[in-house]
C-alpha cells in the first residue's frame, strides 16, 4: 500500500466506516475490535489536507478536533532527520503553528506487516492548549528528541489507535 492508501485507511476508520474497520481488525483481539467499532457511534468528519505544513488529515467532531500527520514504515523507529530533514522542519513548524492557534496535532504511525493493531498515536510537546484538547494532549505519548534535538518516533512507545478511539468515544 502507498502512503496515500494508509491516509485513506485512517480516514475511513475515523469516519466509522465499518467495512474498513472490519478489514483493519481482522487479526485483532475482540477487545481491540470492540474499541475500533466504538468510532461508528461517534465518528469524525475527516478531510484530506494537502499542504506544505505536513498535515495529511483534519478530523473534526463537535467535542474535539485535531490535525493528523500520517507516517508509515516497515521499521519501528522513524528518525525525522534521516528522511531528508523535511519531516524535522515540518514538526518544528507544526509546534509553532499549533501553539499559536491552540490546535492539537497528532502523528499516526502505521507499521507495515504487523498483525493486530498496527497504528500508534503520538503528539508533539505543545504549550498553551486549553479545555478538552489539553486533556487529550496530556494523555498522548510525546514524540521524543534525540541527543541532537531531532525528533524520533518509536512505534512501541505510541498509544494503540484502538485505545485512542476508546478514549475519544467515552
Amino acid at each position: 500500500m502507498s502512503a496515500s492508501q494508509y491516509e485513506r485507511e485512517l480516514k475511513g476508520i475515523l469516519e466509522g466506516d465499518t467495512k474498513i474497520i472490519s478489514k483493519v481488525t481482522k487479526t485483532c483481539s475482540t477487545l481491540v475490535k470492540d474499541n475500533y467499532f466504538k468510532i461508528s457511534n461517534r465518528p469524525f468528519a475527516v478531510i484530506r489536507a494537502a499542504g506544505s505544513l505536513g498535515i495529511d488529515l483534519i478530523a473534526a467532531r463537535g467535542d474535539v478536533s485535531f490535525l493528523i500527520e500520517v507516517k508509515t514504515s516497515v521499521d519501528e523507529t522513524l528518525h525525522f532527520s534521516s528522511m531528508g530533514g523535511k519531516p524535522q522542519k515540518q514538526a518544528e513548524n507544526m509546534i509553532k503553528t499549533c501553539e499559536k492557534t491552540k490546535t492539537l496535532t497528532i502523528y499516526a504511525f502505521r507499521t507495515k506487516g504487523v498483525r493486530g493493531d498496527s497504528w500508534r498515536i503520538f503528539t508533539l510537546d505543545l504549550l498553551g492548549l486549553e479545555g478538552r484538547l489539553s486533556v487529550v494532549h496530556n494523555r498522548l505519548p510525546k514524540i521524543k528528541r534525540s541527543k541532537n534535538g531531532n525528533f524520533v518516533m518509536r512505534w512501541a512507545e505510541g498509544m494503540p489507535l484502538s485505545d485512542f478511539i476508546s478514549y475519544l468515544c467515552k
